[in-house]
């Protein structure tokens, strides 16, 4: 019997999986130099990124509740717009911006637990030691790769509410040093700028979506876990980030790399700092063991297309799990985290053009429901984005407007496009010359609805005794809740 990923994930599973990536240390790193650079008027950007993260949100909900396939943008964007830019959109948003991050959120965790549990191993041993783990229990099975989840999300998510509720109250902190007064907003109207900034508190939050062939209940749990995540995350910033501006300068949370550090040991001293130590170290394990479980997923989906080697289509057949793809992802990343990458001066340029890269994802999302909406207007969507087409035209203006604006500085602007521009290039000239050489396939024509559910395994096709088709039947093992699932147009008879 051939293997099969197995529907294990409930809502908490998903809701971790969500904000699994997003609550990393790099966006602490974000949250306090907002605040430092606008005051309370952050949260007007705060609230800006968030909107736009919601528009997203909605857009890869009704994606893959309509697809509940693991190849997440890529296997909607094939339907909507050809291989070429389905292809791209994986390359370009998840394996290469992960790729510069992952390595940079293992070194953080490495360097924390040096530093503050285990000073006489080196800090590369400790991040090693982390990829190991996370790379084994995501092989063992997705259930485990889950519970690990929701106690990294829980641990994350809790600390960072009291830490921020007992800097608000004062209750147990030291009293708060006597800063001078700070206006809500100094800097205007010119805090909109800080929406590309803000943005990255919630990047990553579709990162659930790959896992709908494993969640139970998907058209409700994956649309649920996004909303929630959003709110959780909004709220949890917000009470942090205000505590942040009572203990510690503006100026000092502007310009520090550890912001979220010198708020915990301003405010509680060494026991906050090992408590915030132990919070960054739950964020970046969360970071990997999302990108670790995820990411091959979606190369689980290229290759069931063709678009990689057979290889990456192998599941295990005891666990269940993409296991090539697994220990690629983790191979991949101990290359650039054990190769140095991660300690040069100018990391924050690369991994700020990674992650402009990541933005067109989410055009590209908005632009899929647009297409899919006009071609399909009558397939069953189990989940069903509100207020179309007003959130996708906002939502993909509005990534535009993160792109453009993505530099904190206009010094580093021309050097982030040139990186952008270099990783543009070299994903067209792999994904056309896969395309034209070796798949030999159209680059820009959509693959018929029902052509891809017979490839995804959530149709299988009836043939004649001549081997002609028939028939379209639903596969009971591949979707949840199917029967309701399937649009009666994609199950028809194709007898002629």
């Amino acid at each position: 019997m051939k293997a099969e990923l197995r529907k294990t994930l409930g809502f908490f599973s998903c809701f971790s999986v969500a904000v699994g990536l997003v609550v990393a240390s790099s966006t602490l790193v974000s949250l306090g130099q907002g605040m430092g650079l606008a005051g309370g008027g952050f949260i007007i950007a705060m609230a800006a990124a968030w909107v736009l993260q919601l528009f997203s949100a909605q857009s890869y909900a009704e994606l893959s509740c309509m697809m509940p396939h693991a190849g997440g943008i890529r296997s909607y964007t094939k339907v909507s717009m050809g291989s070429l830019p389905a292809m791209a959109a994986v390359i370009l948003a998840y394996i290469i911006p992960n790729l510069f991050a992952a390595p940079a959120e293992l070194a953080v965790a490495g360097t924390v637990i040096k530093e503050t549990f285990v000073p006489g191993i080196p800090s590369i041993v400790c991040g090693g030691l982390l990829l190991a783990l996370l790379t084994i229990t995501n092989v063992i099975g997705v259930d485990v790769f889950a519970k690990l989840q929701i106690a990294f999300t829980l641990t994350m998510m809790i600390s960072m509410a009291l830490l921020g509720i007992i800097g608000l109250t004062g209750i147990g902190a030291r009293p708060a040093p006597d800063l001078p007064n700070m206006p809500f907003n100094p800097m205007g109207i010119g805090v909109l700028g800080l929406t590309a900034l803000a943005i990255w508190l919630y990047i990553g939050i579709e990162f659930v979506t790959p896992m709908a062939q494993e969640a139970r209940q998907a058209e409700k749990n994956i649309p649920r876990a996004m909303f929630y995540g959003l709110l959780a995350i909004f709220c949890v910033n917000l009470v942090y980030g205000y505590a942040s501006l009572k203990y510690v300068p503006a100026e000092q949370l502007a310009n520090s790399n550890h912001p979220h550090v010198d708020m915990a040991l301003a405010m509680l001293g060494k026991p906050g700092m090992i408590w915030i130590a132990i919070v960054s170290v739950f964020a970046s394990a969360s970071t990997i063991n999302t990108v670790i479980g995820v990411v091959p997923r979606m190369l689980y989906g290229m290759a069931v297309s063709r678009e990689l080697p057979a290889v990456f289509r192998s599941i295990h057949p005891r666990f269940h799990t993409p296991w090539i793809g697994i220990l690629f992802m983790a191979g991949c990343i101990s290359l650039f985290f054990f190769g140095g990458i991660y300690k040069a001066p100018n990391l924050i340029v690369y991994i700020l053009a990674a992650c402009c890269s990541w933005l067109f994802a989410y055009i590209i999302a908005h632009l899929d429901v647009i297409i899919l909406r006009r071609r399909y207007p009558h397939f069953k969507r189990p989940y069903k984005a509100p207020f179309y087409p007003i959130p996708q035209i906002i939502g993909a203006l509005g990534m535009g407007y993160a792109i453009v604006n993505i530099a904190p500085v206009p010094e580093m602007e021309s050097t982030i496009f040139r990186l952008v521009g270099i990783m543009v290039a070299g994903t067209f000239v792999y994904v056309i010359f896969w395309l034209r050489f070796i798949a030999k396939e159209p680059m820009f024509r959509p693959m018929p609805m029902q052509d891809a559910q017979e490839e995804w395994g959530l149709v299988e096709k009836e043939l004649y005794p001549n081997g002609i088709p028939a028939t379209f039947v639903i596969n009971p093992g591949c979707i949840p809740n199917c029967g309701s699932d399937i649009n009666p147009v994609a199950a028809v008879s194709t007898d002629k």
